[in-house]
């Protein structure tokens, strides 16, 4: 960070507290008031679902937070609902920290973080910070219990409006009876804005980090009857024609342009192609009996909408229907977060991000209390999914869904906002463009911990602590292409990916087959070099081996032998 932009009069200004053993040193700032921090994460959204990134689905409360700040467009997350929270809330890839798979570790959904491993509220607290939690978790351990001074943990991800287990502040709450009016949505907001009040009463003065985490859009798809009918029949055209719009304002808007090519002809903004539509590609997983019980309107591979049944194209488009009321429903409670936030006087300082937790989902299931073909589609009896045709949509321009590594699994909406700061950088008619610049999950955690005025700490509880691999941000707030960084990687499931500069290797079959990708000139994955860039797509393939056993190492290193294996 240069001395100038660590004088700016919204960057912080020293916690005049002594510093606390293994936490983190202040950095020197002559700033008056320290920014909030407000990170706000969807589940299973897709990168074209809200307005401002193409989407027809009604999100004026992001479209304005877009407006007013900025919109990244290769920014990714890890493809998947849990290794993308601890990447977010740690700063590492969910491998480093055993919270997704490696071969022969104990890793994954229930992989034990190692004591260094530490969450952002840990972070935060030496300078001053109180940490508020309000959603989804899926993270080892309990909320309070890594760092949090209040949260609401939403645990039942099959029941929207009758949730069996959910906690407040780590204690567990009863069940919530169906017909009761509990929306889970709307239950994630009321508590943030419960939260922000209480902050507002009793601790004012003192600045705020608050991970908003909603349960929405993942299936089952149950939205309120009222929201639903907004979009009932707007998906009648199918997810050809759907797609086609998505993408033409995409392109109207540069979405999936590369910086240095704007800068080289600024009356042309390249965009590439849209992805082709990959018809044998359909959910990650078969269940035969879902399919069955979903009954004959559900289908499990893109078709073209000309060749399915008028009953098959009802569904469908009920199913989508449900999908944008969920997302309609984020957008309507994140107003009523944001309206807490300017009551309290607080909005002009907080930095604000927006984004997914990974691509739009083609996953189709039955979990939960089942599913009633009989009931009316997108309530409490029913478990409906949105399918591999309807996530293509989601997913526009790119290929592939949530759990391949694909730009379709893995690029998410990233919207910052924080106007007192971009008003010191005198952005004016800037508010509103894009970055271009490539981002992850990771960078999360050292941009905050930039604006805050924190520094990584090199022990915890008297534990050494890695370095951690991501990047701050904060230099492409003030200008594009300017965070440098040595490789991007992926890796989970059979799925594996490594993106260094403008060139991405991908592998959605275990690294038998791999495809190579100039991202710079296509953008959307159409076009396999690997004939004729045989030597670099070799060395990304040792680059990607070489990344995956120092993240083992680092994942072993403090794991007694006997709990290695798994």
């Amino acid at each position: 960070m240069t001395n100038r932009i660590l004088c700016i009069a919204v960057i912080l200004f020293v916690a005049h507290r002594p510093a606390e053993a293994g936490h983190y040193e202040r950095s020197q700032s002559n700033a008056a008031e320290k920014p909030n921090v407000v990170v706000i994460l969807a589940d299973d959204l897709g990168f074209s679902d809200v307005g401002c990134y193409g989407g027809e689905i009604s999100t004026p409360n992001l479209d304005r937070l877009a407006k007013g700040g900025l919109r990244f467009t290769q920014f990714y997350n890890t493809a998947r609902c849990w290794p993308t929270r601890a990447a977010l809330l740690t700063g590492y890839y969910a491998q480093q920290v055993r919270r997704d798979k490696l071969p022969g570790i104990r890793s994954g959904g229930g992989g034990r973080r190692p004591v260094w491993a530490r969450l952002l509220p840990d972070m935060v607290r030496p300078l001053g910070y109180r940490s508020y939690h309000s959603g989804k978790w899926h993270i080892d351990g309990m909320p309070v219990a890594n760092g949090f001074d209040r949260s609401y943990r939403v645990g039942d991800h099959s029941r929207f409006f009758s949730p069996t287990r959910h906690w407040e502040d780590d204690r567990p709450l009863p069940a919530v009876k169906r017909g009761s009016g509990y929306y889970a949505t709307t239950a994630i907001a009321d508590h943030a804005v419960k939260c922000l009040k209480d902050h507002a009463r009793l601790h004012k003065g003192k600045p705020f980090f608050h991970y908003v985490a909603f349960t929405s859009p993942h299936f089952p798809l149950h939205a309120l009857p009222e929201d639903i009918a907004r979009y009932r029949d707007k998906y009648r055209e199918g997810w050809k024609a759907v797609r086609r719009k998505r993408w033409e304002r995409q392109h109207k808007m540069g979405l999936v342009a590369d910086a240095a090519s704007i800068r080289a002809d600024a009356g042309s903004v390249p965009h590439g192609q849209l992805s082709k539509v990959e018809r044998d590609v359909g959910p990650p997983y078969h269940f035969p009996a879902a399919l069955k019980t979903l009954g004959p309107g559900e289908v499990n591979r893109p078709l073209p909408w000309s060749k399915l049944t008028e009953e098959q194209q009802a569904f469908q488009a009920t199913k989508m229907a449900i999908h944008a009321a969920m997302v309609d429903r984020i957008d309507r409670e994140i107003g009523r977060i944001l309206t807490q936030l300017r009551a309290m006087g607080a909005f002009d300082n907080t930095l604000i991000f927006f984004l997914s937790d990974n691509g739009a989902s083609a996953e189709i299931m039955v979990r939960g209390d089942g599913h009633d073909p009989k009931a009316p589609p997108g309530s409490a009896a029913t478990h409906l999914c949105l399918g591999p045709g309807w996530s293509t949509t989601s997913n526009t321009p790119f290929r592939r869904h949530k759990t391949w590594v694909h730009e379709g699994g893995i690029c998410t909406p990233l919207i910052a906002h924080w106007p007192a700061y971009f008003r010191s950088q005198g952005f004016g008619k800037s508010l509103g463009s894009l970055r271009h610049n490539p981002g992850h999950v990771i960078d999360l955690v050292p941009t905050i911990l930039e604006v805050v005025g924190g520094k990584p700490l090199k022990t915890w509880k008297g534990t050494l602590v890695p370095r951690a691999p991501g990047k701050s941000l904060v230099p492409a707030f003030t200008k594009d292409g300017s965070v440098k960084r040595d490789y991007l990687w992926w890796f989970h499931e059979r799925n594996r990916a490594i993106r260094i500069g403008d060139w991405k290797l991908v592998s959605a079959d275990n690294g038998a087959t791999w495809e190579l990708f100039n991202l710079r000139q296509d953008r959307t994955e159409t076009t396999n070099l690997t004939k004729q860039e045989s030597d670099r797509a070799r060395k990304l393939k040792e680059a990607w081996e070489q990344r995956t056993q120092e993240f083992r190492a680092l994942a072993l290193k403090d794991l007694p032998k006997k709990k290695r294996s798994r």
